[in-house]
């Protein structure tokens, strides 16, 4: 016969002591004291990027004078530095319109080109049986660790001069127009980011149940079949999670950009644009604020709706059970 001791009206229970150090360092983090450090980390954080933005609406002649602080007991605000930037005419102003499309036309397909060839490859790595399987895995891995810097004169000795074996051209010279500068930049974001992609979705990919193949398989799906209706569902917030890195990377880049895409009106991005105005014109703070947060912007809407994913697909696969 068993007996149980009754817990008392208002009697605290203990908390068992958590017996993994996985455990063990959730409950710290969980604690209120994390929580107050958290919240002055984010604090020390956001009051710089909240000077900014105040700085970038503050009039030219209150930017150069005096410290975005004094807005509270002087509020005066305007849009001029953001008209100045985007539409001015002068050779002096940020003239950023042009240049943010550029930004949009290379960053979008440089984000689906690697995304969607490097979950199809995961796919092959993680669920096709083929000769060299893992050594063709540990080669992608090892890519990751071959700096940038290391492909750009290879890259550009193959855009301008072709590939040719034997005095046979085998690829013809890249045209340089301002359609072959895209590609140009497309093609080399795209290499860059493979081995990074591959390594994550197989991660991902090679977690899946393997009943669910069996599954499929018995019911007459073909690979093709598999990936389409049972694989990409899954990979939903891993596929969110890439597409958000891959997003900052291309939009904040500055080296492919001036080496691809050239420093012309017609094919640079945002960062070429805003290094110029750095490096130039200095001194005129209002336009360098609003020029900040104009190539913010679309970075925020992007990381704002794939939010919900983000978490999922950084979180998946770390716990079983």
């Amino acid at each position: 016969m068993t007996t149980t001791t009754p817990v008392l009206a208002g009697e605290a229970t203990a908390e068992p002591t958590p017996r993994t150090a996985a455990g063990r360092v959730r409950k710290r983090l969980n604690s209120r004291t994390a929580t107050i450090v958290s919240i002055i980390i984010a604090l020390i954080w956001t009051v710089p990027t909240f000077g900014l933005l105040l700085s970038s609406f503050r009039p030219e002649d209150d930017i150069k004078q005096t410290g975005w602080w004094t807005f509270f007991s002087n509020p005066q605000l305007t849009f001029q530095n953001y008209n100045d930037v985007l539409f001015g005419r002068s050779s002096s102003s940020g003239q950023l319109a042009n240049y943010f499309v550029n930004s949009l036309v290379i960053t979008i397909p440089s984000v689906l080109f690697p995304i969607a060839f490097a979950a199809l490859a995961a796919y092959a790595l993680s669920w096709i049986n083929f000769r060299g399987r893992d050594w063709l895995y540990i080669a992608v891995f090892a890519l990751q660790i071959v700096p940038l810097q290391m492909a750009l004169v290879p890259l550009l000795s193959f855009f301008s001069r072709g590939v040719s074996l034997g005095g046979i051209t085998l690829l013809p010279p890249w045209d340089l127009d301002n359609e072959g500068k895209f590609i140009q930049v497309w093609f080399a974001h795209t290499c860059f980011a493979l081995p990074f992609a591959v390594f994550l979705l197989h991660n991902f990919i090679s977690q899946l149940p393997g009943e669910l193949m069996e599954a499929a398989r018995v019911d007459g799906a073909g690979h093709s079949k598999i990936f389409r209706s049972v694989v990409l569902p899954l990979i939903t917030p891993a596929l969110a999670s890439l597409a958000i890195f891959q997003f900052l990377w291309v939009w904040n880049d500055l080296l492919v950009a001036l080496i691809f895409a050239g420093g012309g009106r017609e094919t640079a991005p945002l960062t070429v644009r805003l290094a110029e105005l750095a490096g130039t014109r200095g001194g005129e703070w209002q336009r360098l604020t609003a020029g900040a947060f104009v190539s913010i912007v679309i970075p925020l809407i992007v990381f704002l709706s794939l939010q919900r994913y983000f978490v999922r697909g950084l979180l998946t696969g770390s716990v079983k059970g």
